[in-house]
C-alpha cells in the first residue's frame, strides 16, 4: 500500500487536519479584512488610503493601529508561523509509518491545539493560557518530526 492513498489511514487522518489547517489559515486572513471593511480602520500601507471602490472615503487615521484588526492580524501571523511546520512534519510522520492510534493523538491534538489558541487570542486571554496552548502544538511537531527523523535513520 502507498503512503500517499486514502487507503492508508495514517495518510487520511493527515489529510483531515491538514486541511483544517489550511482552512484555518486562510480563513483567518479572511476575518482580518472582514474587521478591516467593519471598522474603517487597520489598513497597513500608506497607499491604502486612496479612494477606490471600497474605500470612498479614505482618511489617514485609517493607517492607525487598530486592536480590532490587528488582532486578527497577529493571528494569522501566529498561524502562518506554526501551521506550515505541521503540514511539512505531518507529511514525513506519514512516511514513518506511525500506528494509526498515535497519528489521530498527535495530528487532532495538533489542531485542537491551534483552534484553541485562536479561541484563547480572541478572547483576549493571558499570554500563559496561549503561551500553554502554544506549547502543546508545538511539541507535538517537534515529536512528530523526531519519530519521523529516527524511522529515517533507523
Amino acid at each position: 500500500m502507498s503512503a500517499f492513498t486514502l487507503e492508508n489511514p495514517v495518510f487520511a487522518t493527515y489529510m483531515i487536519a491538514a486541511s483544517i489547517m489550511v482552512l484555518k489559515i486562510m480563513g483567518q486572513g479572511w476575518m482580518t479584512v472582514y474587521r478591516m471593511l467593519k471598522s474603517d480602520a487597520g489598513l497597513v500601507s500608506p497607499e491604502d488610503i486612496q479612494v477606490g471602490l471600497i474605500n470612498k472615503n479614505p482618511r489617514p487615521e485609517q493607517l492607525e493601529i487598530s486592536d480590532y484588526v490587528d488582532r486578527s492580524r497577529r493571528m494569522h501571523r501566529n498561524d502562518l508561523e506554526n501551521i506550515p511546520a505541521f503540514l511539512a512534519a505531518g507529511l514525513l510522520f506519514v512516511l514513518a509509518a506511525p500506528s494509526l492510534l498515535l497519528t489521530q493523538i498527535l495530528m487532532y491534538g495538533f489542531v485542537a491545539a491551534r483552534l484553541a489558541h485562536s479561541v484563547a487570542y480572541a478572547t483576549k486571554q493571558t499570554h500563559e493560557v496561549r503561551a500553554t496552548l502554544y506549547t502543546i502544538g508545538s511539541v507535538i511537531v517537534i515529536v512528530m518530526a523526531l519519530y519521523s527523523l529516527a524511522a529515517a535513520i533507523a
